[in-house]
């Protein structure tokens, strides 16, 4: 390098480009500082240093992001566009080093050293110069992009400096290795340099070419389709398309990559993926494919969530959702205990059974949020198409995965909480038996590879949390019974009821209806009347239902300005809600001979029967009214049948079915009563009818009567012994086998009530009927 004078000048910093000398090229320029280099350039000689930036990203560069060597240049023409830009035309001169700045606030200027070529031997620079044109040649013929006018002007080229620049700036380089030739002062160095660049630069050329010829002779069809979506891609990208279904396959292979399915299932999917690919978009299949495909992207395969086994935590939860209902309860809790000392208990499949009311579906949905687990529930009442369980073959359009699918699409996890909702509604006719559909999904064994016909691929259910729920068990097929553990609630007491009301359904509809303690309250007593007298259920949804009129009506009384402030009481509550509906049975305020109080279970609860008997002259007819069902009937005529047997030692004329007419009738003729246990109540009614003898007013009685006047067990002894209570009656006989039933019965009504277990009819005619006169009819 040799010593030269320094020169003031401008700079202007290019982004991404480099200029050589005896280059001409256009440059567009928009930067402040960048302008007024060229404007101060303009004003003097016309002469301006060009230096590339080392990151070609910054705006606003500062001294040390400028490369030092660049090319003092000449601006031959500048254009002033209407954006504001200015477009000049430069022409490279020489190499120069910048020294030192000397303005670097409103423009750019340098102090720069111009630096000379540097030769060595001659021959070498000739013979390197040769081999560089002959490489370059080949180059463009590869390349494609040096025109034939270009490599002309370039072999008529006699200077190695000049020579060397110009191939520079013909040739694709990196930024890096333009600057670096570009600094390169020593001429043989930098053809050396160029040699080796164009060298590399061929081989990948060729490379390519050759790759590019394989490729199109091994292309087939699907090949070809796919470059050509490519492409239609690549097109669609640059025009903005954000509909285009390249897009949308992109991003559905997007999606099951980043779903994480079981390798069988992503098979399965990526190859329907490749169907929907070739069906026509107008092809009825393409949305059957699509809608298929989503469905599999939209279940969940390993996403769970994590169980809260805090078995303190879930019976508080329990609690406070819902008074009673122990077993139940206790049942789960044991659940979450087994689970958390195992960690591996498959979901039991638990079925509440009872009447309408009593909190089947919101005990499944506390039981789900006392463990942490999504909550989802599906009604099965009035299915009858087998389909709807299992799911439609893809066969047509609109085909669909059955409810069970569907509900793990809705749940978003494996082992969510599962209701099954009124699962003994289902129905089967032409279209097949659903309920043999809900064997695989309710069998702990086999639910972990349930088959939908839609899915065409197993489904594990073994992590769900299934819960149904039934009012009959009646109608329920026995394998699918035998599949479930039942659990009953039988319904609640008045007792449960007031609980309930007073912390649960009451301060809900106050809420609702806009009232506070304030503005209403309704004392215990009234609460017990509206349960009593309103509503007739074994659950409270009616009681619900009576609570949100009265409060509907307390806040009219409340708005009108009628009442500041309302306080129901038992005695005001009629005047708020109207006349009570119903009526409760009480026990007789006297004994009386042919009447007996028995004790009946119905889907409302416990309540008492008095059963009356009457004598008349005639030839031993026996009429039985009441609607009664076959089973009473039956149990009738085997009290009836046994005191036949046993006249004699019942001092009763062993004539007297020939001599009188019997009548035998059960009060509130227009409600349907049946079952067995009302056996002795009939033949003690009977007895006393026939015998002149009273039936103490404060007994009731319940059981099963044979021919042979043993007493067998009856159901329900909890709701019978409630509403004896309720009704005043202060003994009751029970049958001895259902001695063990009276733990279920509160310790409170327990107390007050005096239970006599009895094997045969003998023992509750001595209990029940007062001494009196024997003589027979």
């Amino acid at each position: 390098m040799t010593e030269s004078n320094f020169i003031h000048i401008p700079l202007l910093p290019l982004r991404g480009l480099i200029v050589f000398p005896g280059m001409i090229i256009h440059l567009d320029v928009g930067r402040d500082k960048s302008i007024q280099s060229l404007e101060k350039a303009m004003m003097n000689d016309q002469k301006i240093f060009l230096a590339a930036q080392k990151e070609s990203a910054i705006d606003e560069p500062e001294v040390e992001d400028i490369h030092t060597i660049g090319t003092v240049a000449k601006v031959n023409q500048m254009l002033k566009l209407p954006n504001g830009t200015m477009r000049v035309l430069v022409e490279g001169e020489n190499r120069a080093k910048i020294e030192s700045f000397i303005n670097k606030e409103k423009q750019f200027f340098v102090e720069v050293k111009v630096l000379k070529d540097r030769h060595s031997n001659k021959q070498e620079e000739e013979a390197l110069k040769r081999t560089l044109l002959e490489q370059f040649e080949n180059y463009s013929r590869i390349s494609k992009k040096i025109t034939k006018e270009t490599l002309a002007s370039v072999v008529d080229i006699e200077d190695p400096a000049h020579f060397s620049d110009v191939i520079a700036s013909h040739i694709t380089l990196k930024m890096s290795d333009k600057q670096d030739v570009l600094e390169t002062t020593n001429v043989k160095k930098r053809l050396q340099k160029l040699l080796d660049i164009i060298s590399d630069e061929q081989e990948v050329l060729e490379l390519e070419r050759k790759i590019g010829q394989r490729v199109k002779k091994s292309m087939e069809e699907t090949q070809k389709e796919y470059y050509l979506r490519e492409q239609m891609k690549a097109i669609q990208k640059e025009l903005g398309d954000k509909d285009g279904r390249t897009l949308e396959i992109a991003e559905l292979y997007e999606k099951i990559e980043q779903k994480n399915l079981p390798a069988r299932i992503q098979e399965l999917v990526v190859k329907e993926l490749t169907r929907y690919e070739r069906v026509p978009q107008s092809s009825a299949e393409s949305s059957v494919i699509r809608n298929y495909i989503d469905w599999i992207l939209a279940l969940p395969w390993h996403e769970e969530t994590e169980d809260n086994l805090n078995v303190l935590r879930a019976e508080k939860i329990l609690n406070e959702d819902h008074y009673g209902l122990e077993k139940v309860k206790e049942r789960v809790l044991e659940y979450l205990a087994v689970q958390q000392l195992t960690n591996s208990l498959k979901g039991p499949i638990l079925c509440l059974v009872g009447p309408p009311g009593v909190g089947k579906t919101s005990l499944a949905r506390s039981i789900a949020r006392s463990i942490d687990r999504n909550f989802v529930r599906i009604s099965l009442g009035g299915v009858r198409d087998e389909a709807e369980i299992r799911g439609h073959r893809r066969t047509y359009v609109g085909a669909m995965p059955g409810r069970i699918i569907q509900g793990m699409k809705k749940a978003k996890t494996i082992n969510p909480v599962f209701l099954l909702d009124e699962i003994d509604k289902m129905a089967n006719d032409f279209r097949g038996d659903p309920s043999s559909a809900m064997l695989e999904v309710l069998d702990p064994e086999q639910n972990n590879t349930f088959s939908d016909h839609y899915l065409e691929e197993t489904y594990d259910l073994s992590n769900v949390l299934f819960i149904a729920t039934a009012n009959n068990l009646q109608t329920i097929p026995r394998p699918l019974l035998d599949r479930m553990e039942i659990i009953s609630i039988s319904g609640y007491t008045e007792q449960e009821k007031l609980h309930i009301a007073k912390d649960h359904l009451l301060p809900k509809q106050m809420e609702e209806n806009g009232l506070t303690k304030g503005y209403l309250q309704v004392r215990e007593d009234a609460l017990l009347k509206l349960i009593r007298l309103y509503t007739r259920e074994a659950g409270v949804r009616g009681l619900e239902r009576e609570l949100a009129s009265l409060c509907r009506k307390a806040a009219k009384l409340i708005v009108s300005g009628e009442k500041q402030r309302v306080i129901v009481t038992d005695k005001k509550l009629e005047t708020i809600v109207g006349k009570p509906r119903f009526r409760y049975g009480l026990m007789e305020q006297e004994d009386q001979i042919g009447a007996a109080t028995g004790l009946a279970y119905t889907q409302a609860g416990g309540d008492i029967l008095s059963i009356e008997v009457s004598l008349a002259k005639g030839k031993g007819r026996l009429t039985l009214t009441g609607k009664l069902g076959d089973v009473m009937k039956e149990s009738a005529q085997a009290a009836f049948s046994y005191i036949r047997s046993r006249a004699d030692e019942l001092n009763i004329d062993p004539s007297f079915h020939e001599n009188y007419d019997i009548h035998i009738h059960v009060p509130e003729g227009a409600t349907p009563k049946d079952g067995p246990s009302a056996g002795i109540t009939m033949a003690t009614a009977l007895v006393s009818a026939l015998t002149n003898r009273a039936v103490k007013k404060e007994v009731g009685m319940t059981g099963e009567i044979t021919l042979r006047g043993r007493v067998l067990p009856i159901g329900g002894l909890k709701e019978k012994s409630l509403s004896a209570h309720r009704a005043g009656i202060t003994t009751i006989i029970i049958p001895v086998e259902n001695k063990k039933d009276l733990d279920d019965i509160p310790e409170s009504v327990r107390e007050q009530l005096t239970f006599i277990p009895v094997s045969h009819l003998d023992q509750v005619l001595q209990i029940a009927l007062l001494e009196g006169n024997n003589e027979s009819k």
